[in-house]
């Protein structure tokens, strides 16, 4: 389902800049108009109405709002240890019925941090220590009363995972799954329960007859169904052929996350066009799975044909690094263009949010950055940062005694009384 996003909804217009729409090539002094919260039109001859706010970008970068792909933005708060860690549930392998929508705090910094790195958008994930880790949403990083006022979608995927994670968390408590193997058969024996719970389901509704529901299982058959994606944690290229052994068994929409050693298959993923949400990149190796981490792998992936995202894997790499990451996968090969991509139209068409997210288009939420120059380049940044044509956050070049700070309009202000 979507939500009825209370972000404030505005109307600013966007001029003389070098907008880079992603859906499209890019426009020399173009003009970016949001009304009322939403993309009305994007060309170099675009006419502002009366009495709309305008904004010279001053031959500037105009592009959407990036979205970050797989992060735990608000269930893994930084600075608060035990507390403000609801990551994972580590005491059932299958929580299909979990869902990261119940543990986010939209206070929580790194939301800030989003912003000064143009992220407008996030798909909160549950953790990897379970087999199934339970449901995932998509949100604004800024805008609501509560979280559900910032939901683009809550029906965007399940998160699961193959690997180290689940085979360490549960061999610890002497309990399966301890084992790849284990791991698979628990993933495998889940969706045949939630086959037969389905058939159940639907042989009840057709005779009227009453039918006890079981929050899991019925996600699960919406996986089944292709109403959620499936979000498989994986990185060696042996569980990522676990991945897709799976998938073909059940018939269910995957993405790989993770996909570090990736590039090992490149051709048979690319082949069967399952994305790849890479990363993240600015890590060590710090298990034995990654020992094959490597950035150029994304070149690879995407020279073989594979689509793919980035992700920071927030906190694991702080989430205004999103961009960098980028900046530093082009350095070891990938297409300048693509990186922006895996930014923006990427993982919002395949991970549904297409419909919201993603470019500078007609009928889009008017999430949009201006950058002091290619984003793409280090020494670049989010100068104003638009959420549904609001003003969300601003550079100050002169703040600070000259050396400069970012101005985050805080929810408190939106909505004192």
């Amino acid at each position: 389902m979507t939500s009825p996003i209370r972000t404030a909804r505005s109307s600013v217009a966007i001029t003389n800049g070098y907008v880079v729409p992603m859906d499209g090539l890019p426009i020399e002094h173009g003009t970016v108009l949001v009304t009322d919260g939403v993309i009305t039109a994007v060309g170099a001859d675009v006419a502002v109405p009366d009495g709309v706010r305008t904004l010279d970008a001053g031959g500037r970068w105009v592009l959407p709002g990036f979205v970050e792909s797989h992060g735990h933005v608000g269930v893994h708060e930084e600075a608060e240890g035990w507390a403000g860690d609801d990551t994972n549930e580590k005491t059932d392998p299958v929580g299909a019925h979990l869902r990261a929508l119940d543990a986010i705090n939209i206070e929580e910094e790194g939301f800030r941090d989003a912003l000064a790195g143009g992220v407008t958008s996030v798909v909160v994930k549950p953790g990897s220590a379970n087999p199934i880790g339970g449901q995932t949403v998509a949100i604004k990083t800024w805008g609501g009363r509560t979280v559900d006022e910032q939901v683009i979608s809550e029906a965007v995927s399940v998160k699961s995972a193959l690997g180290e994670n689940p085979k360490r968390v549960y061999g610890e408590q002497k309990k399966q799954p301890s084992t790849r193997l284990g791991v698979a058969a628990v993933i495998r024996q889940a969706f045949l329960d939630a086959q037969h719970y389905a058939a159940q389901r639907d042989a009840a509704e057709a005779k009227g007859e009453p039918f006890a529901r079981d929050l899991g299982k019925e996600t699960l058959a919406r996986v089944l169904a292709g109403e959620l994606a499936w979000d498989q944690h994986t990185h060696r290229a042996d569980d990522i052929a676990t991945a897709l052994r799976l998938a073909d068994e059940f018939g269910y929409r995957l993405v790989v996350n993770h996909g570090t050693d990736g590039a090992a298959v490149a051709d048979v993923l690319a082949e069967r066009d399952v994305p790849v949400i890479f990363g993240p990149m600015l890590t060590s190796r710090s298990k034995v799975e990654l020992r094959h981490r490597d950035i150029g792998n994304l070149a690879r992936l995407a020279e073989a044909g594979v689509r793919v995202a980035i992700t920071t894997d927030h906190p694991v790499v702080p989430i205004n690094f999103l961009v960098h990451q980028a900046s530093f996968a082009v350095k070891q090969g990938l297409d300048p263009q693509v990186a922006l991509e895996a930014l923006t139209v990427n993982p919002a068409s395949f991970l549904g949010l297409d419909d919201r997210v993603g470019a500078l288009a007609p009928g889009l939420d008017g999430d949009v950055v201006v950058w002091s120059g290619d984003p793409l380049d280090v020494g670049s940044r989010a100068e104003h940062v638009f959420v549904t044509g609001t003003e969300v956050y601003t550079w100050d070049a002169d703040a600070d005694g000259g050396r400069g700070a970012g101005r985050v309009v805080e929810r408190s202000e939106r909505f004192a009384r």
